[in-house]
């Protein structure tokens, strides 16, 4: 006889993980300087509604982009990553994943990582895309899907 769980059992816990995880607030740093060029304190609502994010348009002139999110978990989760997709008018143009690994339940967790900019000659006009930049995130637990979130992105 073995210890597996149910579908309904693991639906169960993965309910309990999504309703005691919270992202509390990100940043965005220029990697080469560290100058943090945008912080937001992250909405309540960020699990239902879509969250928008007025980034300085200066951080389209960066090299590499140094991003830290800073979550907290009620729950353990055991092999923790995000999979963003960055959507310009509903049309994927990038798509990044970023492992976390194993969650402490009751914790809070600082999580950075560094976005590489594609080519000067490729980067959008941050004037003619603001608004219609959206990033979907799926944070996941291995292959589950615990949420899916999205923010609108107006560069200022």
């Amino acid at each position: 006889m073995g210890f597996e769980t149910s579908k309904d059992e693991e639906s169960e816990r993965i309910q309990k993980i999504m309703e005691g995880l919270n992202i509390e607030w990100m940043n965005m740093r220029d990697a080469t300087t560290g100058k943090v060029l945008w912080e937001q304190t992250w909405p309540s609502n960020w699990k239902t509604e879509e969250v928008q994010a007025h980034v300085p348009k200066e951080i389209m002139k960066c090299r590499e982009v140094s991003r830290e999110v800073v979550f907290s978990s009620k729950h353990e989760i055991h092999d923790f990553f995000m999979m963003q997709h960055v959507f310009v008018n509903d049309i994927c143009i990038e798509e990044w994943s970023f492992k976390f690994g194993f969650v402490i339940p009751g914790s809070t967790n600082s999580w950075q990582s560094t976005i590489e900019a594609v080519e000067e000659e490729e980067m959008l006009d941050a004037q003619q895309i603001s608004g219609l930049v959206r990033i979907e995130t799926s944070f996941m637990e291995g292959d589950v899907l615990i949420h899916k979130s999205t923010a609108r992105i107006f560069y200022v």
